[in-house]
């Protein structure tokens, strides 16, 4: 996503947006609008239809509220103190509490050359999708009350340490950590969020004996064009400035969902004889979730490498997960998300090179000094957030059953199915 100011001078570059300012710039500011609400349209509507379409009918409602709720509790909780944690001046580990409730951010105060509001905003909606992803997990088994509790602990003690981390000038980012949009602070935290989550709230009745497939295909297939749209202003809105910078991460963007897209297809028609629509909609997801971080360091070369490297390794990280070590992460949060975060990251430490000819790198730090240097410090980063989330999701998942009087609910009650029984609702009328 971003690099404030402070960072910089530790990747070597002067970077858009992020740098200080004297003046708005209106330019930047209509992008950073636009890539606003481009990231909000990605939780509401593309993941809510997305996920609402991969569960059983009985269950379609619990998913659509569980991301609508989540999405205005992240908001609140963004305003009151999470921006602050993430981007307060505080130490190289969290922020302090100088911007809570938004302290100091009036229509006038500059973020770069945007207005403060406008970044806080931005961060907002990455803050919003990030815990909404981890609900596939525990689709269809889980009581909404415990969602939100998780979701509320999850975002303060996960969410906003990482994201000082790799964006609020953090230790990380003084290692030299490169995640243009997420790749850390996204995709992996929600990703082994989820495999953890997944482990500790046991598989759904009937897994994997029974077959639970999507009951809303057409459904899923929208939500995930919309996230398509919507990933051009989670990466290129990233670059914080309406740039050439902007304009080569959206095309990157856009050249490794298709290959993600296509080699899932592959994959899946290979081994399974044929195409599936699901499978070419993951393998999206799968390319998308992958460049992330790669985004405003790699060139198009090495985005099709990403992208085609992402359909087939989330592709088989799905088999294994589900097929042989018979975890019930429902809608594959970990295999698509946790692993596309780590391979992107890993890999925008190789791309990001110049040394690679035609998939050399092209965006703020294409000319890193060593591979091998720059690969070590993405590797640090993907250990050090994946064990940190492991950990802590583990203890705010024992904290909230504690808190709810357990997280699931009972085998009668998932029987039935969540839309009535948590909610007295149902998606269809027959």
């Amino acid at each position: 996503m971003k690099m404030i100011l402070r960072l910089a001078p530790l990747l070597g570059v002067m970077m858009p947006g992020v740098v200080s300012a004297d003046e708005l710039s209106g330019g930047n500011t209509s992008w950073i609008l636009t890539a606003t609400a481009l990231v909000l349209f990605m939780t509401l509507p593309g993941l809510s239809l997305f996920y609402g379409g991969l569960v059983r009918s009985k269950n379609v409602l619990s998913v659509l509220m569980q991301c609508f709720a989540i999405a205005c509790m992240a908001s609140l909780v963004w305003f009151v103190v999470g921006y602050s944690l993430a981007f307060g001046e505080g130490n190289l580990f969290i922020g302090d509490f100088s911007k809570v409730f938004f302290t100091g951010i009036g229509k006038d105060t500059l973020s770069g050359d945007i207005p403060e509001s406008l970044f806080a905003m931005f961060q907002m909606t990455f803050v919003i999708i990030t815990p909404a992803l981890i609900v596939g997990a525990f689709a269809e088994r889980m009581k909404f009350s415990s969602v939100m509790v998780f979701s509320l602990f999850w975002i303060l003690l996960v969410y906003a340490p990482v994201c000082h981390w790799v964006w609020g000038g953090g230790w990380l980012a003084e290692k030299g950590l490169l995640d243009f949009a997420g790749g850390t602070v996204v995709h992996i935290t929600a990703g082994v969020a989820a495999l953890v989550v997944a482990i500790m709230i046991g598989n759904r009745k009937g897994f994997p004996e029974t077959a639970m497939p999507p009951h809303n295909m057409t459904m899923t297939v929208t939500g995930a064009g919309m996230l398509w749209v919507g990933w051009f202003g989670f990466n290129a809105g990233s670059a914080l400035a309406a740039n050439g910078d902007a304009a080569m991460a959206m095309l990157v963007t856009h050249i490794s969902a298709a290959a993600g897209s296509l080699a899932w297809m592959t994959m899946e028609w290979s081994k399974f004889g044929k195409p599936s629509v699901l499978g070419i909609v993951t393998g999206m997801v799968a390319g998308l979730g992958t460049i992330t971080p790669a985004s405003g360091f790699v060139g198009p070369g090495g985005a099709l490498i990403i992208g085609l490297s992402a359909g087939v390794l989330c592709f088989y990280a799905t088999q294994f997960i589900k097929r042989k070590l018979i975890i019930d992460d429902s809608l594959d949060v970990f295999p698509v998300h946790g692993v596309g975060g780590i391979l992107g990251t890993l890999a925008a430490g190789i791309f990001a090179s110049t040394q690679l000819g035609v998939f050399s790198g092209s965006g703020f730090a294409a000319d890193i000094d060593s591979i091998g240097a720059q690969f070590s410090v993405q590797a640090l980063g993907v250990l050090v957030v994946a064990a940190y989330t492991a950990l802590v999701t583990y203890g705010i998942v024992k904290l909230t059953g504690l808190l709810t009087g357990g997280i699931r609910v009972d085998g009668d009650e998932e029987t039935q199915g969540l839309d009535l029984v948590l909610h007295e609702e149902t998606g269809y009328k027959y």
